[in-house]
């Protein structure tokens, strides 16, 4: 129960949803004049054998794409993530709705540290693993504190806040709602406003499903500060297949586009390819993801235009509360080498 209910943690950028259930559609039965005693009759229909006053099932053909954050995610979950050091992850559950976790921290490169975080799950279920309110907080040794808030309004709107403070003091707060309709996604976020100077940043999205494969949407973000006033946008495409996802994403910043392939149970594959208008760059990585379920082991690998090549290996020691995890990347131009070791228990 307790592993069902953090799984909601991960539901504000879960993969995308499932499509809606079919809506009924009532039909409309004959009236009978007044001053007659007998109901009103309704005609059965010859095909499904249901009177037209009875609800019929129809499939909706385009189901909810998800949200703009999540278009590139699907590629992005095969690369390896690049960790340096030792780190030590104790997470413990207190009750089904309160977890706790300590992680340490030991840098060769950076400042060692540590950080204490919590969880809490609240009652309000809204999936078979989806639990609301959620309250996520995490805070370092120096006292720099990182902390979201999701709650599901209704079946359709979600908001989330998120706070950050470096060292006792606020450097970034954000607030967003997200409205879901059967065939679209749509949201605005608000971060660091300040009215009596008059500054902020507002991000639109918003996602529609034309087909039960293509979703189209667009991004808008307006960003005003005492001396700067400026405004970005770009176009997303996304195409479903049985097996694949295909990603463009088009703007005056640049172009990003992503391929994943799902070949079989065992083997994930993913090309991602970024162009920054500003910083007049390109890089085109491949990435991959082994799993082995039957030896508890996950392996992802990746090799960038840069001549950067990484690597992760994850091993569940089961029955035991206990994963480990390598990791170690190479970056051939600038001739360095880091490397990882992490023990996550519980």
């Amino acid at each position: 129960m307790l592993l069902l209910r953090m799984g909601s943690v991960l539901a504000a950028g879960s993969p995308n949803p499932p499509p809606p259930s079919s809506a009924g559609v009532p039909g409309t039965g004959l009236t009978v004049p007044p001053g007659f005693g007998m109901p009103s009759v309704s005609p059965v229909s010859p095909s499904t054998g249901l009177t037209s006053a009875q609800p019929q099932e129809v499939a909706n053909p385009r189901p909810n794409p998800g949200t703009f954050d999540e278009c590139h995610r699907k590629c992005k979950e095969v690369f390896p993530m690049q960790m340096e050091g030792v780190r030590i992850v104790v997470n413990k559950g207190l009750s089904n709705y309160f977890q706790v976790n300590h992680t340490v921290l030991l840098s060769t490169l950076g400042d060692s540290s540590y950080r204490f975080g919590a969880t809490y799950v609240g009652l309000k279920q809204t999936g078979p693993a989806e639990f609301f309110p959620v309250m996520v907080g995490d805070m370092d040794s120096l006292g720099s504190l990182n902390a979201q808030l999701i709650h599901q309004i209704s079946d359709s709107v979600r908001s989330k806040m998120a706070f950050q403070t470096q060292q006792h003091k606020f450097v970034n707060w954000q607030g967003d709602a997200e409205f879901r309709g059967k065939d679209f996604t749509a949201t605005i976020t608000l971060g660091n406003p300040d009215v009596l100077v008059g500054s902020g940043v507002v991000i639109t999205h918003y996602l529609q499903a034309l087909t039960p494969a293509l979703a189209l949407g667009g991004e808008l973000v307006y960003h005003r500060r005492p001396s700067e006033e400026g405004a970005v946008m770009s176009l997303v495409g996304r195409y479903t297949g049985a097996n694949y996802v295909a990603t463009l994403t088009l703007g005056s910043a640049g172009a990003h586009a992503t391929y994943y392939h799902k070949a079989n149970e065992q083997l994930q594959v993913g090309v991602e390819f970024e162009a920054s208008a500003r910083m007049q760059d390109t890089s085109v990585s491949f990435g991959y993801q082994l799993d082995v379920p039957k030896a508890n082991l996950q392996f992802k690998g990746s090799v960038d235009s840069n001549w950067v090549v990484g690597a992760t290996l994850e091993k569940k020691l089961l029955p035991l509360p206990l994963s480990l995890v390598l990791c170690s990347f190479l970056n051939h131009n600038k001739n360095k080498f880091q490397c990882g070791f992490g023990v996550t228990i519980g």
